[in-house]
């Protein structure tokens, strides 16, 4: 069957509007990203002096002076621009998170907006409580770990070992960019963390996981988080104890929010009347490979 040009234009139109209205709303969010980088410039000082309060305190209480120094010219601008890069994109991201759910929006049902909206508003609120987490909690606990590796005496003479003989101090004098990149490493990395409970139990509301069998594959669970505690933490025990036991902690809370949402649509479907017994978990997709296995070995 022949296509005249006539219909190929006709259906090549909606796809050339949603290609239109995507720019549009990218060219939306860009500008306010960068209009939130410059508010946050014109304020980096004060927000790198608040980003320093962690270490600030520790030093404080080992009785020393917190200094940063920059140890190249072009330190302290950098420092800035980071500082407004992840201010401008926290600062911005309501308004990008509102674009990205104006242009998803008229292509879902109503049931599904109401499905996925409490899913946009939970992910930057698990995000700034990960991120806060990592702050207040975690990076004192770090940086009392990294401080304690200096080096004083009495009157100021290195002291590791009776072999020392020479009036040697190993003192910190970080570096601002340094301290800078290892604080945000921190922030950003809890704060992703903190989105497991939102992307599994979506995920479950979609039919992908089940509860069951997140449950099931909860020894490789253990496994995968240890791998994440030892990739995007510093290399010491304390903080991968304390990442590792944080989500660990939030995948056992997400088994639960999808064994909430199993039972709410279990509930919905009984009363529908199109529940059936053999609707249970048996095609969870994280079930099927291992009951293949099952299969091989009988």
């Amino acid at each position: 069957m022949n296509t005249t040009p006539d219909e190929i234009e006709d259906s090549s139109a909606p796809l050339i509007e949603h290609l239109a209205e995507l720019r549009n709303r990218l060219i939306h969010s860009v500008v306010a990203f960068l209009f939130g980088m410059i508010i946050c410039f014109t304020v980096a000082t004060p927000l790198f002096n608040f980003l320093t309060n962690p270490l600030c305190q520790v030093l404080a209480e080992r009785g020393q002076d917190c200094d940063l120094i920059f140890i190249s010219p072009q330190e302290g601008f950098f420092v800035a621009i980071k500082i407004s890069l992840l201010g401008g994109f926290m600062l911005a991201f309501p308004y990008i998170s509102l674009q990205m759910w104006r242009f998803v929006a008229p292509g879902l049902y109503k049931s599904e907006k109401g499905a996925f909206l409490p899913f946009l508003v939970a992910s930057p609120f698990m995000f700034i409580l990960g991120a806060s987490f990592a702050f207040y909690v975690v990076t004192p606990l770090a940086y009392d770990f990294f401080l304690g590796f200096q080096q004083f005496g009495a009157e100021g003479e290195a002291v590791v070992g009776e072999e020392v003989t020479q009036g040697l101090s190993v003192v910190f004098q970080g570096s601002a960019q340094e301290y800078l990149n290892l604080t945000v490493k921190f922030i950003v990395a809890f704060g992703m963390c903190f989105q497991l409970p939102v992307l599994l139990t979506l995920m479950g509301k979609a039919g992908l996981v089940s509860s069951e069998g997140l449950g099931n594959v909860r020894k490789y669970a253990v496994v995968a988080i240890l791998v994440l505690a030892a990739l995007v933490t510093p290399p010491d025990v304390i903080t991968q104890v304390i990442l590792f036991v944080v989500v660990y902690g939030l995948y056992e809370v997400s088994i639960f929010l999808v064994r909430r949402v199993e039972r709410k649509r279990e509930a919905e479907l009984r009363a529908q009347g199109l529940w059936t017994e053999d609707d249970d978990l048996e095609d969870d997709p994280l079930m099927k490979e291992f009951d293949e296995d099952e299969d091989e070995k009988r």
